[in-house]
């Protein structure tokens, strides 16, 4: 896996059950701003099954990207969390947007590339 991959993919996977971060937010955390597509573009990519918590990242306006039966997916495991999601995927970016500085865990990148099986 590319090391952009690799990093994008442990910020992900350490946004906590019931918060959500956009596309942006996971390109500059993990030293890459303004690769925002980059981002949607890896996700996209996954493997089926993937533990990572993909449905919690976002666009920008607080929106689901994915139509139809994705969308439904995403959405089904947003209200799973408790986030509050309006039946055309809109989320409150101002109540459910994940600030990792008021986390209690160290923000560092270990070498771990298990979290994408």
């Amino acid at each position: 896996m590319d090391q952009f991959r690799a990093q994008i993919f442990l910020v992900i996977a350490r946004i906590p059950q019931s918060s959500i971060a956009t596309y942006g937010d996971i390109a500059r955390m993990a030293g890459y701003p303004g690769y925002a597509r980059h981002v949607g573009t890896a996700l996209k990519k996954l493997p089926q099954g993937s533990q990572l918590p993909w449905h919690r990242v976002i666009n920008s306006q607080g929106q689901i990207s994915l139509k139809g039966a994705d969308l439904v997916r995403q959405r089904e495991q947003l209200l799973a969390e408790g986030i509050e999601v309006t039946e055309a995927g809109r989320v409150s970016l101002a109540r459910y947007r994940w600030d990792p500085t008021l986390s209690a865990e160290s923000y560092s990148f270990p070498n771990n590339s298990d979290i994408i099986d």
